[in-house]
């Protein structure tokens, strides 16, 4: 199977970041306009890690999120569901100590961060509630979550020119990009599927998170979800 479905069974979407590992972070600089970097930059400040903390990066990719914190002293794990992923990060990054892990259940003990962050990973998971209680379980006790994930732009008409951009400008441009096509056929369908600013709030408390509360970037294309335990 080269896309996964929208019902995001584990094992499809897995096999599908897998076939996407090795030009990931070159097609994703494209196909954001170089708006990702950005992106990372707010989610680092919104994380706010310190030496000394210990930060949770999930759907970490290839290791491009974490790499930042690591440079700054930062104890910081990267953590993937894509083996492919955390192979093409570990030969890039051997000083990481990447995990391969699955967010509904993760292989770590309760109360071992200070910091859960997932950029861009939320909306894949199979089952998004499940996955912030788990996060939940492995903050400490007055820690952190942040969430960057693709929302809804603000502005009317700017949402209807986003749109035609994911429905008819990113297939074509992945086509030339990309070594699986299809596969970002299916993100931008999992981007437009998913929840907007308030209704991923709302899942987030709902998960047991406190103090939930979000800010747009880009003008609602991404929003910055943050939460206390």
């Amino acid at each position: 199977m080269s896309r996964a479905d929208l019902d995001k069974q584990p094992r499809d979407v897995a096999r599908m970041f897998d076939a996407v590992a090795s030009r990931y972070d070159v097609t994703n600089d494209i196909l954001s306009l170089w708006q990702d970097r950005a992106w990372r930059v707010a989610t680092r400040r919104a994380v706010a890690a310190e030496p000394g903390m210990r930060v949770l990066d999930l759907a970490a990719g290839t290791g491009t999120s974490s790499e930042a914190y690591a440079d700054a002293g930062i104890d910081v794990v990267p953590c993937d569901f894509s083996t492919g992923m955390v192979g093409v990060g570990k030969r890039r990054r051997p000083d990481l100590s990447f995990v391969a892990g699955d967010a509904t259940r993760l292989p770590f003990a309760d109360e071992s961060f200070d910091v859960v962050t997932i950029s861009f990973g939320l909306r894949n998971v199979v089952d998004t509630e499940r996955a912030l209680r788990e996060m939940r379980r492995v903050t400490r006790p007055g820690g952190r979550l942040v969430v960057c994930e693709f929302s809804r732009p603000t502005f009317g008409p700017f949402r209807v020119l986003y749109t035609w951009y994911l429905t008819h400008v990113l297939p074509r441009v992945a086509r030339l990009v990309s070594s699986n096509t299809p596969a970002y056929g299916y993100l931008a369908e999992s981007i437009t599927d998913w929840p907007d600013q308030r209704g991923l709030a709302r899942l987030v408390a709902a998960a047991g998170w406190r103090s939930v509360a979000y800010r747009n970037l880009s003008g609602g294309i991404v929003a910055l979800h943050r939460a206390t335990r």
